[in-house]
């Protein structure tokens, strides 16, 4: 995104009283106009029940869901360049071109202006592993989330697993 393209759109968000569905949609038509040279004819919703992602093209009927989160955590410079992502997707698809993330034509306009690849993290992801396995033969220690079958695994030499350690549900919870 150009330097005057985001001075535009902190002065054009900053005139928004809030942001429901009427805003985004018109939020998503100027960053179209003013970054692509094109109009966007469909509709774009908020979805909170978007977990990981910043926000979904639809091929079916074009239109595009943004996360809220996206906004509430990092503002109006993450909405906006997921805003742009999603619209590589629609405008690429729309001109019969390629579309995917693999493509070379949806890194090259996506580059060009100035969209992000991915959206930051939007969830705390729960890495506490509450089981530890370790091999009887090599001791290659094993965290795990989940509990495992000793019998039916085993370690890539050929030794037996055992359960070394098990977090009781009190001691995960308050960390």
């Amino acid at each position: 995104m150009l330097k005057s393209d985001e001075v535009f759109f902190e002065h054009y968000c900053n005139t928004l009283p809030n942001l429901g569905n009427a805003e985004l949609q018109e939020l998503v038509k100027t960053v179209s106009l003013r970054c692509f040279g094109k109009e966007f004819y469909h509709s774009a919703f908020f979805n909170g029940r978007l977990q990981t992602t910043g926000g979904r093209y639809h091929l079916n009927d074009h239109h595009i869901d943004i996360n809220p989160r996206v906004f509430e955590k990092y503002g109006w410079t993450e909405l906006i360049d997921v805003i742009i992502h999603e619209l590589c997707h629609y405008h690429l698809h729309l001109s019969g071109q390629g579309y995917q993330h693999r493509d070379q034509t949806f890194k090259e306009l996506l580059k060009k202006t100035g969209g992000s690849r991915f959206v930051r993290p939007l969830t705390q992801e729960n890495h506490i592993r509450k089981f530890i396995y370790q091999c009887l033969v090599c001791e290659k220690v094993y965290p795990r989330k989940r509990r495992m079958s000793v019998e039916k695994y085993c370690c890539p030499c050929g030794g037996r697993l055992n359960l070394v350690k098990e977090r009781k549900k009190e001691a995960w919870q308050n960390l």
